[in-house]
């Protein structure tokens, strides 16, 4: 009899052993020659030495399963043990698969030329009005490559400006204060890690959520590095951002030019880098535009009204401006 102890530190236990244990409950009884305990993210089984050795062996295949498709069922465990391939989710361009199994894919054509751009660059644009999904994609791909071990962290920041309301000093110590600005990227990493993983991540600082001042005097290898919200970052933020970049990593950079809210006198940082790096070798550049607005269907016809009246107050500009010259003559 021997003692094997089998570490499944790529999922999440709650997930891998199922509501009320009954996932490792099915595992107790297929193997009914071993002895096993599971706690936390550590398996310990006794047994002859023939037994246990593919005991760990399907132990691990389940683990593949799961960190996938974040997701174990019976039918898996039962394929799975018994020798037969378990049964791949097919959904055509799915990123990854989210908590519970929710393939997250690129729903529209142009976060499809996202995903193939992403792939091609080292630095890419995503630029698009609200809700066309172009950070979600984004934090999609970043979750992928870490878990395919293709990089070692994810970085996320947003300059912390806010959107037209002064909200005075707020409570707390410095994460208290700055989490309100990083918030939607807290609502799409929890929709794609388990809350258990997430955590673990977080405090390990895999991944790392900070505004943009955090990211002074870092180089940043072997990362996903995305920069959100990024019409709202100076020009000085955005060179210091983009001057980041370290050996094997990749940024994405995303933002709405139409949606800027710094003071009229200061000039976005992303509409300048858009124009210094138009002919950079090696930058990718993606365009999202009504047709990938992926929200409730309100908030396309919102963005074409808002695009309407800020055409028919720039033609009003323009006439008042001809009729003064007019009047000058």
């Amino acid at each position: 009899m021997i003692e094997r102890i089998i570490i499944i530190d790529s999922v999440d236990p709650v997930i891998f052993y199922g509501v009320n244990n009954c996932n490792i409950q099915l595992i107790r009884n297929l193997f009914p020659k071993l002895r096993m305990a599971a706690r936390g993210s550590v398996i310990k089984v006794i047994g002859d030495d023939a037994e246990t050795t593919v005991f760990e062996e399907k132990m691990k295949k389940l683990e593949e399963y799961c960190a996938k498709y974040n997701k174990l069922t019976e039918d898996v465990i039962l394929d799975t043990i018994k020798g037969a391939p378990p049964k791949e989710l097919k959904i055509d361009s799915a990123i990854i698969y989210g908590v519970n199994g929710k393939p997250i894919a690129a729903r529209t054509p142009n976060q499809q030329i996202l995903v193939k751009t992403f792939s091609e660059n080292d630095l890419t644009f995503a630029l698009g009005p609200a809700g066309t999904g172009k950070t979600y994609v984004a934090i999609a791909l970043a979750v992928r490559a870490l878990k395919n071990k293709e990089v070692r962290k994810i970085i996320l920041s947003r300059p912390a400006v806010e959107a037209g309301e002064k909200l005075g000093f707020l409570p707390g110590d410095m994460k208290d204060k700055i989490d309100p600005y990083l918030q939607p990227l807290y609502d799409a990493l929890e929709d794609m890690i388990p809350a258990a993983k997430l955590k673990e991540y977080m405090e390990g600082n895999v991944i790392q959520i900070a505004p943009l001042a955090f990211m002074r005097g870092r180089t940043l290898n072997d990362a996903v590095i995305i920069l959100d919200e990024a019409q709202n970052t100076t020009t000085h933020q955005i060179k210091m951002f983009l001057t980041r970049l370290g050996m094997g990593a990749k940024m994405i950079i995303t933002g709405d030019i139409t949606q800027i809210d710094l003071p009229r006198t200061t000039v976005s940082g992303l509409v300048q880098a858009l124009h210094v790096l138009r002919d950079v070798p090696g930058i990718g550049h993606v365009e999202f535009g009504k047709k990938d607005i992926v929200r409730h269907h309100l908030v396309q016809r919102i963005v074409e009204a808002y695009e309407k009246h800020d055409e028919e107050e720039k033609a009003r500009a323009e006439a008042r401006r001809a009729e003064a010259r007019g009047e000058n003559s």
